[in-house]
């Protein structure tokens, strides 16, 4: 069953050219809905006409096909798309696709429609997305092409086998819209430099492989067999010797060494000239699409103006107390995401405590390293249910992977984000995403960030000392820093999450949808068939409607789906910048990913998900902001982590402050010598709190009788007090944040300064637009004077 809905006269109608030819348009539709088969009379089939009846109105052509479904085609009438030409002057005059034949630019015509259709408001005050959800239509959505630029981009961009060749970008914005392609042009330049920074890591690391051996920090933990360490837990812990650690000490150099430093100032310099770079980037592409000067804001004026001439622009807004109240929302939300990460402390608190008791011989000596790496997992954990951003696994037909559909229900920040700008009331769409991003980007960042900034810059440094440890609850002590240095903490902690995200994500992000539209295309179809009458012919299939369904069975895509992307994007440039100093390797990790990141996005939006509505931009918006954050951020924390976390500075006091090469002005000896011995205190066993139950000697001791054992700390034996190292230590570590802070931001500003954001060529190109324009209108008031 398939007719043309024609709801008003012809004469209503908008006249279209006499001569102009029914070929191609004639089956080419801007967009198709969907919808259940409603009892004739119900609620929401008289929802439904009414909607198709404002659409008519307005000169739309109406095709409908029942299934399974109904599907009502929708196609604009051209007199809009005059208007909008007109009013923008023809803004895509040099935007010539493939598709001709076309007054606009397809991409223009679907974003035209698709505002249109969201903006139509029934009698009953009612627009698309209320009836959405009210379930009189299911979806709506644009086609996906069937012709030479599909198929290019088919067979040389969504494919595994062009892992390593150029996209073509230029035709990625004539089928999904200017904001797509520029996403991808950024994604390309951010994975193209990356590679640097990828190099740049990986030698810092392999010299760190190569040369660990030959550490004297190292050697010294490896020979301290006769150094007894005090037991790491309350119940059931030994006496160790710190020798037994020589392992994780030749890895912690590998991570721990001057490189370290190079690379933390390198990645400060390298992330400041990626966005240089890329502002140039950009300013190149937009102008070739002629879209440099272009104002998203009198083009939404423009399309209000062409759905309702009657529309009147909403006012510039601003209330004091609004923004009070949504500021302490944010707040409260932070201090949630920061409760987690406490939680996440205690857990790792308490599960030392029961691994140490445990009957399994491995668990007890290696507590404190399983209890960080199963908080590492529980952290993976809380980022899904608080930041699951996947979305579209809800359709019919399709079950999650998941049992209960985590894409609706695991999104706490996104949720909240959404509440808070519905409370904050922007003005225009444009305006709402931005405030969106900038919530859901705080939220996001420290739900990733709160457990990773605890184990940086906390952990180790505020759990008190053998005989005055801080306990949780009054009984359990609070964790200490791994024994070959807190910096492995962090190092695991980073490595797991990276390689989880990296991993799993991209995974679920693949299967789930592919899974959910190969379930979709193997459901049986029986549609209803009228009864055939004697010697009457089968009515042939319309051919709109196999393309129609093939479709439907895809995916669905909306708002949020590119936005998803570039968060994803964001949040891994965070972990790539801002803690590279513990995890050298984050930049190949990120690099490896992203050169399958670009393709897998290709491929969900060509072959797995519906046509996402183009959308016209010039610039990544907001998040060019959200990226410079960033960059000042990766350098304070990268500061912070050379300063606190790492041992560089307490070394380096050493070397020049307390070595046998100052002491002793000896040349002939390595002036970190003693460096161990110097750096570890001195604590007697009768000072032990009663909590602490000593454990039977292990054999292979020297003694039985110990009376002293050694801790990580710079403390007087006699009191416990704070040693005078202990504050050239601080004052060292104080003067070296500054100054490095101070050195990599003035490196910044100057690098910023010295890559123009425009290049010459973009600038010449306008000064000649300039110069014509203006020669042109001399010229034309000349002639009028002579006339």
């Amino acid at each position: 069953m398939q007719d043309e809905i024609l709801l008003t006269p012809w004469r209503d109608f908008p006249v279209e050219d006499a001569e102009s030819s029914p070929s191609l348009d004639e089956e080419k539709w801007d967009f198709v809905l969907v919808s259940d088969i409603h009892e004739v009379g119900s609620e929401r089939e008289i929802k439904r006409k009414k909607f198709l009846d404002e659409l008519s109105k307005k000169g739309f052509t109406i095709k409908k096909i029942e299934d399974q479904k109904l599907f009502y085609g929708v196609r604009a009438p051209k007199l809009l798309f005059r208007q909008y030409q007109w009013l923008l002057r023809n803004p895509d005059s040099r935007q010539q696709g493939p598709d001709g034949h076309h007054d606009v630019a397809v991409t223009t015509r679907i974003r035209i429609v698709n505002f249109i259709l969201q903006n139509t408001v029934t009698p009953d005050l009612e627009k698309l997305r209320d009836l959405i959800k009210k379930k009189v239509f299911e979806a709506v959505f644009p086609l996906h092409e069937k012709g030479e630029l599909s198929e290019f981009l088919k067979e040389k961009w969504a494919r595994w086998r062009v892992i390593f060749c150029r996209q073509p970008i230029e035709k990625i914005r004539w089928y999904f819209g200017e904001k797509v392609a520029l996403y991808f042009a950024w994604l390309g330049w951010y994975t193209f430099l990356l590679g640097i920074a990828a190099a740049a890591g990986l030698l810092v690391f392999v010299a760190g492989i190569t040369v660990f051996n030959s550490s004297q920090v190292s050697k010294e933990i490896c020979e301290a067999k006769d150094t007894i360490m005090c037991p790491l837990c309350d119940q059931q812990c030994p006496f160790w010797r710190l020798s037994d650690t020589c392992t994780y000490a030749k890895v912690t150099h590998m991570i721990d060494n001057e490189g370290t430093v190079l690379f933390a100032m390198f990645m400060a310099i390298w992330a400041t000239v990626f966005l240089e770079l890329w502002k140039r980037q950009r300013a190149r592409v937009v102008t070739d699409w002629d879209l440099y000067g272009w104002d998203e804001e009198e083009e939404e004026l423009a399309l209000e103006l062409i759905n309702n001439l009657q529309h009147e622009p909403r006012q510039y807004q601003h209330s004091y107390f609004r923004s009070t109240i949504i500021l302490l929302l944010v707040l409260v939300m932070i201090a949630v995401l920061v409760g987690i990460a406490h939680a996440l402390v205690i857990y790792r608190v308490v599960a030392t405590a029961l691994f140490t008791q445990s009957s399994s011989e491995f668990l007890r000596e290696q507590a404190n390293t399983v209890a960080v790496m199963t908080g590492a997992v529980l952290h993976y954990i809380t980022i899904v249910i608080m930041s699951k951003v996947r979305s579209g696994n809800g359709q019919r037909g399709c079950p999650s992977l998941f049992h209960h559909q985590p894409s609706r229900l695991l999104q706490v920040n996104r949720r909240v984000a959404l509440f808070l700008c519905d409370l904050e009331k922007p003005r225009t769409f444009s305006q709402r995403e931005n405030t969106f991003t900038v919530k859901i980007f705080t939220f996001q960042f420290f739900t990733n960030f709160s457990s990773l900034i605890y184990i940086a810059f906390f952990l180790g440094r505020i759990n008190g000392h053998p005989g005055n440890y801080v306990r949780i609850a009054g009984k359990w002590r609070l964790e200490e820093c791994h024994p070959s240095g807190c910096i492995t903490d962090l190092f695991i902690q980073m490595a797991i999450i990276m390689l989880l995200k990296q991993t799993i994500s991209n995974v679920m992000e693949y299967l789930n949808p592919w899974i959910c539209h190969q379930l979709r295309r193997k459901r049986p179809q029986r549609p209803k068939k009228r009864r055939m009458m004697l010697g009457e012919e089968e009515e042939a299939e319309d051919p709109c409607k196999r393309q129609w369904l093939s479709n439907y069975k895809l995916n669905e895509v909306n708002i949020f789906s590119l936005f998803d992307e570039f968060l994803e994007m964001v949040i891994q440039y965070s972990f790539t910048t801002i803690f590279v100093a513990a995890f050298p390797l984050a930049p190949l990790l990120a690099f490896c990913n992203n050169l399958f990141e670009i393709h897998l996005d290709a491929i969900k939006m060509m072959r797995l998900h519906r046509r996402m509505v183009p959308r016209k931009a010039n610039d990544i918006g907001i998040w060019l902001l959200v990226l410079e954050a960033i960059g000042i951020l990766a350098v304070i924390g990268n500061g912070l982590v050379i300063a606190i976390t790492s041992d560089f500075i307490p070394v380096l006091v050493y070397k020049y402050t307390y070595s046998p090469c100052v002491i002793e002005n000896s040349t002939g000896v390595d002036c970190s010598t003693g460096y161990i011995n110097h750096s570890l205190s001195t604590f007697r066993v009768q000072d032990f709190e009663f909590y602490t139950k000593l454990p039977q000697m292990p054999p292979g001791f020297v003694t039985n009788n110990i009376t002293e054992c050694r801790y990580r700390d710079y403390r007087n034996a006699d009191d416990y007090s704070y040693t005078v190292q202990f504050w050239h230590i601080f004052a060292a570590r104080l003067a070296f944040l500054i100054l490095f802070e101070h050195v990599a931001l003035c490196v910044k500003l100057i690098a910023a300064w010295y890559i123009p954001d425009v290049p010459l060529s973009v600038k010449n190109t306008f000064l000649g637009r300039k110069h014509s324009d203006l020669r042109k209108e001399l010229s034309m008031m000349e002639y009028s004077t002579e006339v």
